[in-house]
C-alpha cells in the first residue's frame, strides 16, 4: 500500500506547468510529506518503497517559487532528510 501511495503521488506530481503545480501544493497541503516520510521511515528494508518515496519526494517538492521552498522546508522539518 505505501509503495502504491508514493506511486500515485509521483504519477500526480510531476510535471513543471500550472497544473502540476497545482498538484504538488495540494499534496502537501493534504499531509503528502509527512505520509512520504512516515512510509520511508517504516519501510527501511523495502528498496521499492524507498525508491518510489524518493521520487515522490522529489516532485512534491520541486519549485523555485516561495511555496517550492517552503515545501522543501516543510520536508526537512518533519525528518525528510535523515529518511
Amino acid at each position: 500500500v505505501q509503495l502504491a501511495g508514493c506511486w500515485a503521488l509521483v504519477n500526480v506530481c510531476s510535471g513543471s506547468d500550472a497544473a502540476a503545480l497545482a498538484h504538488k501544493q495540494r499534496a502537501a497541503d493534504a499531509g503528502g510529506i509527512e505520509a512520504i516520510v512516515a512510509a520511508l521511515q517504516a519501510h527501511l528494508q523495502d528498496a521499492g518503497v524507498q525508491q518510489d518515496g524518493c521520487g515522490a519526494m522529489g516532485y512534491v517538492c520541486v519549485g523555485s517559487d516561495a511555496a517550492g521552498f517552503a515545501r522543501k522546508q516543510r520536508a526537512a522539518n518533519v525528518g525528510g532528510i535523515e529518511a
